[in-house]
C-alpha cells in the first residue's frame, strides 16, 4: 500500500518526517506490520510472522524497499515494536525498539491528531490507551493478562469450532437476528459452550444459527475489552487499531456496547503501531546519541561477600552438626529476637521462583492458591535439603491460604499456628498478641530442654534493632539522586536478615554503611520505582531485573515484606519484653491482612512521596487474598498523590515474561514523557 501523506494532514504541517527514510517494524504475533516513511509518503506491507523473527523483519524490510523502489543504503533509521521487537538487530542501520502501547498511541496522533483514546486487539492481546492529544505520548493504559479472552486468537479459534473463515465470522456477525448468550469469558469455557449450541441444532448450513453463535463470540470479546476501556475511561477521538481493527463484527458491537462510534480514516489501522514505530524512529535519528549515564564506579561490590554469608548459614543449618534445633517459620510477624534467644538454628521459609516447585506444592492445594502458597508446600514436597533440615515449622498466620498451607506441611514437620491479631490499635489486641508470643515461647523451649530467659530476650531486642536501625540507613542513602545502591542489591541485604543471627551482621552493615555513604551523589537523576504489594519471594526477581536490568531505572523503595518495609520500626527496649515484641510488631509497617487497611495504605503513599518516586508498580501474585483483593485502595492512592502506577498479577511461570515487559516498558515510556515535558531530564 502507498499512501500520500498530504491525504492526512488536512492542511497542517506533517512534522514527522527526517531528511532519510525510515522504517517502522510491528512484529506482532500472528502477522508483522512494516512501515516506510518519507518526507511525502507512507508505503505500508503485511506479511505472516514466521517462525525466525529475524528472518521475518529482513522480509518485511525487503518489501518494503521493494515497494518504495528504494535500497537498503537509503535507510536512515529502523525502529521495532511488537512482540519480536527485543530480538531483532541491524549491523547496517542505527536502531532503537519501543513498546507497541506508545508506538499505536503515536501512529493513531500522527493520523488523526485529537486521538484521545485507542483500542487495540492484536493476536494475543488487547489494550485500552489514553493519548495526549497534543504530544501523542500515552498518559494511561490498560492491557489484558495472559488470557487469550478479548484476543484475535479468541477469535481465530471461534472461527475454526464453527468451520467458517475469521473475515466470514466478522461478516456474518453483522447478520446475527438473536446473538447467542456466551457468557464466558475463557476461552476454554466458551468453546464449550458453542460446543453445545452447535449441538442443539445449530448446524454449518444453518445460516441464521451460524451467525447468532458468531455475533455472542464478538460480544463476549467485547465485554472483555470494553471492561478494560471502562478502566482508562473514554474520550472522544476514540480509534480502533491492531489486526482485529478490520473485523466489521467486533466493530459493530464495541460501538454498541461502548455507546461511541470509532472514528474512521483512509488509513489501514492495522497499520497504527508500525506508523508509530516508524515517527519514533524521525524523533530518535534526530536526537542520536542518546547517552546513559554511567555508574559503574560507583557500585562497590555489595552482594557477593552477603551471598556466601548466607549460603555458609544454610549449609550449617542443614549440617546440624551444631547439635541446635532448627526452625523454619513462614511470616514477617514471627518475633525472630526469641528464636535467637532460644539458641537455635532458625531461618524464614520464603525460597519460590520457579513453576516445578509451584507444581510440587499444586499436587496438595487448589489451584486458586498464590504460588507463593504452592512454593512453601512444594519445598517440602520436593525434598528440598533446607526444608527437610527443620525440626519444627511456626506460623504467626496472616492469610488464609498460608494458614492452611502449615496445616498441610504438617505431614513433613511439625508445626505450630500461632494467630495475629488483625486489629492493630486495640489494647485486647496488644495482650491478646503477648500471650501468643508466651505461647511461642514455651513451646521453643519445650523443644530445646531449656528455659528462654526474659534478659536473653531483651538482648535480643537490643541486637536485632541495630540491624534494623542499619538497614533503614543504608536504604535512606536511597533517597539521594543517584542512589549507590540498586534495588536489587538491597533486597540481597533484607534476605540476609532472615537468614543470619545480628551478630555476624552488625558489623558487615556497619563497613556496608560506611562505604555506601562515601559514593559521590553525583550525575543525572535515574528514574526512581518504588514496588509494592506482596511478598518477594527469595529467588523471585524477575520484575527488578527487567527494571533495572533491561529498563535501567531504579528501584529506590520497597513495600512490601521482604524488602524496606519492616525495617521502619524499632522494638522498645525497656520493660516487659514480650510486651514490647508484641507492640513492636503490631506497630510495624502493617500487612494488607491487618486493620485498618488504610494505615497501609497511607504508609505506602508516605513512602513513596518520601524517597521522590516517579512512578509505583503495585504487584501481587494471581490469587493473592491480602493484595489482589485490596488493591484498588492502594491504585486510588497513588493516583490522588499525583503519582502514575501500574498494576500487575503475575505468578512463577515464565509464559507471561514477554507481557510483563512490554506493560513495564510503556509505563517507564510514560512517565519519561511526563518527565521530559515538564522539563525534567531523567536518564534511563
Amino acid at each position: 500500500m502507498k499512501y500520500n501523506i498530504s491525504d492526512f494532514s488536512d492542511g497542517r504541517s506533517w512534522r514527522f518526517t527526517y531528511d532519510r527514510p525510515v522504517i517502522g517494524l510491528d512484529l506482532g504475533s500472528r502477522a508483522s506490520k512494516g512501515v516506510l516513511l518519507t518526507e511525502n509518503f507512507i508505503f505500508a506491507k503485511n506479511i505472516p510472522t514466521g517462525l525466525y523473527m529475524q528472518e521475518t523483519a529482513d522480509e518485511l524490510i525487503g518489501k518494503l524497499l521493494e515497494l518504495a523502489d528504494m535500497k537498503r543504503r537509503d535507510i536512515g533509521f529502523i525502529t521495532s515494536t511488537g512482540y519480536g521487537r527485543i530480538v531483532l538487530s541491524f549491523e547496517d542501520v542505527p536502531f532503537s525498539v519501543v513498546t507497541e502501547i506508545s508506538c499505536h498511541a503515536m501512529g493513531a496522533h500522527a493520523l488523526y491528531p485529537e486521538t484521545r483514546t485507542i483500542i487495540d486487539i492484536g493476536g494475543q492481546d488487547s489494550k485500552a490507551i489514553k493519548v495526549d492529544k497534543e504530544t501523542g505520548k500515552v498518559l494511561d493504559f490498560v492491557m489484558n493478562d495472559k488470557c487469550a479472552a478479548g484476543t484475535g486468537r479468541f477469535l481465530e479459534k471461534a472461527a475454526v469450532l464453527l468451520g467458517i473463515t475469521l473475515e466470514e465470522m466478522g461478516t456474518m456477525a453483522l447478520n446475527a437476528t438473536n446473538p447467542a448468550n456466551i457468557s464466558s469469558q475463557c476461552v476454554v469455557f466458551a468453546e464449550s459452550e458453542m460446543i453445545s449450541l452447535r449441538a442443539k441444532g445449530a448446524k454449518a448450513n444453518d445460516g441464521d444459527a451460524v451467525a447468532n453463535i458468531a455475533a455472542g463470540i464478538h460480544y463476549s470479546a467485547a465485554r472483555r475489552v470494553n471492561n478494560l476501556l471502562g478502566r482508562v475511561g473514554n474520550e472522544p477521538a476514540l480509534i480502533f487499531t491492531g489486526g482485529v481493527s478490520n473485523n466489521p463484527g467486533m466493530r459493530h458491537v464495541l460501538e454498541e456496547l461502548i455507546g461511541s462510534t470509532f472514528t474512521t480514516t483512509e488509513f489501514d489501522m492495522i497499520y497504527a503501531g508500525a506508523l508509530g514505530a516508524a515517527i519514533y524512529a524521525t524523533q530518535q535519528a534526530k536526537n542520536e546519541p542518546t547517552a546513559e549515564a554511567d555508574l559503574s564506579d560507583k557500585q562497590p561490590e555489595i552482594t557477593e561477600h552477603i551471598q556466601q554469608l548466607i549460603e555458609r548459614e544454610q549449609e550449617a543449618f542443614i549440617d546440624k552438626s551444631d547439635g541446635r534445633k532448627k526452625i523454619g517459620y513462614l511470616c514477617a510477624y514471627t518475633p525472630q529476637e526469641i528464636l535467637n534467644a532460644a539458641g537455635v538454628g532458625h531461618s524464614r521459609i520464603f525460597k519460590a521462583g520457579d513453576h516445578e516447585t509451584v507444581a510440587a506444592g499444586e499436587l496438595y492445594t487448589q489451584s486458586v492458591f498464590c504460588d507463593f502458597t504452592k512454593s512453601c508446600i512444594g519445598g517440602f514436597v520436593q525434598g528440598d535439603p533446607f526444608y527437610k533440615a527443620i525440626d519444627k515449622l511456626y506460623n504467626f498466620h496472616t492469610c488464609a491460604s498460608m494458614k492452611r498451607a502449615t496445616e498441610l506441611i504438617e505431614e513433613f514437620v511439625p508445626t505450630k499456628l500461632l494467630n495475629l491479631p488483625k486489629i492493630r490499635d486495640q489494647e485486647s489486641s496488644r495482650q491478646f498478641f503477648r500471650e501468643e508470643i508466651h505461647e511461642f515461647k514455651k513451646d521453643l523451649s519445650e523443644l530445646i530442654g531449656n528455659e528462654i530467659s526474659d534478659s536473653d530476650i531483651h538482648r535480643q531486642i537490643i541486637a536485632y534493632n541495630k540491624v534494623r536501625k542499619l538497614i533503614k540507613n543504608i536504604s535512606e542513602l536511597r533517597k539521594r539522586d543517584n542512589p549507590p545502591i540498586s534495588g536489587k542489591e538491597f533486597i540481597e541485604l533484607t534476605k540476609a536478615f532472615y537468614y543470619v543471627p545480628p551478630e555476624k551482621l552488625i558489623g558487615i552493615y556497619t563497613e556496608l554503611y560506611n562505604k555506601l555513604s562515601a559514593v559521590n551523589d553525583t550525575g543525572a537523576r535515574p528514574l526512581r520505582i518504588m514496588i509494592s504489594g506482596s511478598i518477594a519471594a527469595d529467588g523471585d526477581r524477575r520484575i527488578l531485573d527487567i527494571l533495572e536490568n533491561e529498563m535501567k531505572v531504579k528501584v529506590v523503595v520497597e513495600d512490601h515484606c521482604t524488602g524496606l518495609k519492616p525495617f521502619c520500626n524499632t522494638i522498645d527496649e525497656t520493660g516487659d519484653p514480650l510486651l514490647a515484641l508484641a507492640n513492636g510488631y503490631l506497630d510495624q509497617a502493617p500487612c494488607a491482612r491487618m486493620k485498618t487497611l488504610e494505615d497501609n495504605v497511607n504508609f505506602a503513599g508516605q513512602l513513596a512521596q518520601e524517597y521522590s518516586v516517579d512512578g509505583v508498580l503495585y504487584i501481587y501474585l494471581k490469587f493473592c487474598s491480602c493484595y489482589g483483593i485490596t488493591k484498588k485502595p492502594f491504585i486510588d492512592h497513588f493516583q490522588e498523590l499525583n503519582i502514575p502506577v501500574l498494576d500487575l498479577s503475575g505468578d512463577y511461570s515464565n509464559s507471561d515474561h514477554g507481557q510483563i515487559k512490554t506493560r513495564i516498558e510503556a509505563f517507564i515510556e510514560m512517565i519519561q514523557s511526563k518527565r521530559s515535558e515538564s522539563n525534567e531530564y531523567i536518564t534511563v
